[in-house]
């Protein structure tokens, strides 16, 4: 199924509205969502819908709240999410970040209960806009256990995101966006809805042996994906977990806290201004990404790529040809707006709209 970005951002936002957000959070929610299309996160995009709709039907998700201001400083400022939808919380979270850092010069704020907070990449790209650097580090409370530690089988780790924003003058800023585990849970559902293996090294099985096979990590009991770079991914996993659950106050991963996904993210904000002259830092941004370019690369027709520049080529041309949904995907949002009475024009899933791997009935499957 291929379908233009705003009929796609249309037919979102009339799910979302009748689901209960109101037209702007509506809206913006489903924004996110198709952006993430867009660039090629696949994982964290419409497919999510379903999900999201069922965790409001079922209240573990809110719809138009706000995020509370617990305790706050020049500096500092803890945030109360109170399970709103993520991306409403997490814009709202992040804009007090750079209000706070272009007052006083840095600023952190403590994110606490945001519902799913989708692409973190998003929350550094709303910095950057605003000529802010910014790092989030996030984690999951406990619907969200994913990942087996280093030397284990079992899973004890979240996802755990990172995202790193650095401006750039009249270019688009460098977004870094990468999780501390070696693929995204949503990856694996693009992979089982399509029938693919996923990349070796990715996963194991409830045993702890490796595996390609997606079905093996929604199995009952399930396997659990590697953390990034063995040891060393590990490691800063664990470390995330400290910083956007412990600190947070919004706990670290718990299987006590697994009735309903929550997301913790701990925030940095920086304004380069406060450290010198920008017509110092944005140069030296330049030349030395344009130097780091010119290494010879291991293929003929090789290119050294920043992070972020992917995303950049992929919206272009999904802009372009429009965004295509895989069978599965497509036919879980259809069932979701036929149960929700919206009306729309696109045809009908060629495959039945309740199939065989749909992940509310598959064991340890959240779509992180």
């Amino acid at each position: 199924m291929q379908i233009p970005f705003n009929e796609l951002l249309e037919l979102a936002t009339q799910v979302f509205q009748s689901a209960g957000c109101r037209p702007e959070e509506a809206h913006h929610v489903s924004e996110r969502l198709v952006e993430a299309n867009l660039v090629g996160h696949d994982s964290h995009c419409v497919l999510r819908i379903p999900s999201y709709v069922q965790w409001l039907a079922d209240g573990k998700v809110l719809a138009n709240q706000n995020a509370e201001v617990i305790t706050s400083s020049d500096a500092i400022t803890v945030v109360d999410g109170k399970f709103g939808l993520g991306q409403t919380i997490g814009e709202q979270a992040v804009q007090i970040g750079i209000n706070k850092a272009s007052r006083h010069g840095v600023a952190v704020v403590a994110l606490r209960n945001s519902g799913h907070l989708g692409r973190i990449g998003d929350w550094a790209e709303q910095a950057a806009a605003a000529g802010i650097i910014s790092l989030h580090f996030v984690n999951t409370s406990g619907a969200g256990m994913l990942v087996a530690p280093f030397g284990g089988i079992d899973r004890r780790l979240s996802a755990n995101p990172l995202a790193i924003g650095v401006p750039r003058e009249d270019d688009a800023p460098i977004i870094l966006d990468m999780s501390a585990c070696t693929i995204a849970e949503g990856k694996i559902r693009v992979a089982l809805n399509h029938g693919l293996p996923v990349a070796e090294g990715c996963l194991i099985d409830a045993d702890g042996k490796p595996t390609t096979n997606a079905k093996e990590f929604y199995a009952d009991p399930p396997g659990a994906i590697f953390p990034v770079a063995g040891h060393k991914g590990s490691g800063l996993s664990l470390m995330i977990e400290l910083l956007a659950g412990a600190l947070t106050g919004s706990s670290c991963s718990d299987p006590a806290n697994a009735s309903r996904v929550a997301n913790g993210m701990l925030s940095i904000f920086i304004d380069c201004s406060f450290f010198g002259d920008s017509s110092d830092f944005f140069p030296e941004v330049r030349q030395y990404i344009e130097f780091v370019k010119t290494s010879r690369t291991t293929l003929p027709d090789g290119e050294i790529l920043m992070p972020g520049e992917i995303e950049a080529r992929t919206r272009v041309q999904r802009m372009s040809d429009g965004i295509t949904l895989d069978d599965v995907t497509w036919a879980q949002i259809y069932a979701t707006a036929r149960h929700l009475d919206v009306q729309h024009d696109y045809e009908k899933p060629a495959i039945q709209e309740d199939p065989g791997n749909d992940c509310i009935t598959m064991p340890g499957c959240r779509i992180l």
